[in-house]
Parts: structure tokens; sequence; C-alpha cells
């Protein structure tokens, strides 16, 4: 129960990040923040009982950089959702392509970087898309950091829709 996940909004509503309940009722027991949505569950001490929140809110505003994601392999893994862009095929093993190959001056980014299945990325090889007869079932772009708390830390709460889709 401690360890289920909670959703960190700063004091304007934005989402920040997502923290696990323990953290949250630490931080709502320093009175850091505020409970907007909570569970059903009470979590209980000897002489306190706090509401397991889903939704908690910073009483001060912070100024936080933009957040980035990492151009990593496993995050253009998630971005395209485990699927081959060429194929569409959820089987893998799956391997990182450029679709503008290095030879012919594709750059690691991206918008050049794409989940591809190990067949497809053997007959497109080191060709452009129109040489090797294929196509990109979606064009690949930069995620925001957004991107990845709607879909990637793990389940979300029915009540966290009004809080990451709103922006």
């Amino acid at each position: 129960m401690l360890d289920s996940k909670v959703l960190l909004l700063n004091q304007n509503y934005e989402p920040l990040t997502v923290v696990n309940a323990k953290k949250a009722i630490i931080l709502l027991y320093l009175e850091k923040v505020e409970i907007i949505e909570k569970r059903h569950y009470m979590i209980r001490s000897r002489y306190q009982a706090l509401p397991l929140p889903s939704v908690i809110r910073l009483t001060n505003f912070i100024r936080v950089p933009k957040k980035r994601v990492e151009l990593t392999r496993h995050n253009i893994f998630k971005r395209d959702g485990y699927q081959c862009v060429y194929c569409g095929t959820r089987k893998g093993p799956f391997t990182i392509d450029h679709v503008v190959p290095r030879t012919r001056g594709g750059a690691d980014s991206w918008e050049n970087l794409v989940c591809a299945c190990v067949n497809c990325n053997n007959k497109k090889g080191s060709k452009t898309l129109e040489r090797a007869n294929m196509m990109l079932l979606r064009t690949p772009k930069k995620p925001s950091y957004l991107f990845f708390i709607q879909h990637f830390f793990g389940r979300p709460d029915d009540c966290w829709k009004p809080y990451l889709f709103m922006m």
C-alpha cells in the first residue's frame, strides 16, 4: 500500500512527477502538500489516521527547469509502444533503426530513431525509405515529459486524468 503511486502537482496544478505513497505521506505530515484526491484506504499510526492520497499538490509553487526525456534505446521503445513502425508487429525482438541512415547523414535524434522488428530492419538496411519501398506507420517525434507520466508510470488512477490530460 505504501508503494502505490501518487501524482505530485505543483501549486498551479501542473504535473511534476509520480512519487510513492510513503513519500507523499511524509510530505503531507511536513505540511508541504495537500491532498487533492484520495483513495478509500487509511494509513494509521498510534496517534493519527491519514487518508491514502492519490493526487497531492504542493502548498508553495516551485520553479522547475523544463523536464527532458533522455534519448535512450528504452525510451524509444516506450515511445513507439514496443511496436515496429514499419509493419506494426508487437512480436520482438526489436532493434533501433535510423529512418535516414547514418551513412546518408542521419542523426541520432528523436525524429530519426524508431523501433523496428529485426525483419524490417534487415529489409531496410542502410537504404532510404523510398529505396527500400517501405513507409512509416507514424511519424517519430520527441515526446514530452508529460507523455511519459501519462503512459509509463504504471497504470494511472482514473482520478489522475483531469490533471494529466488538461494540458
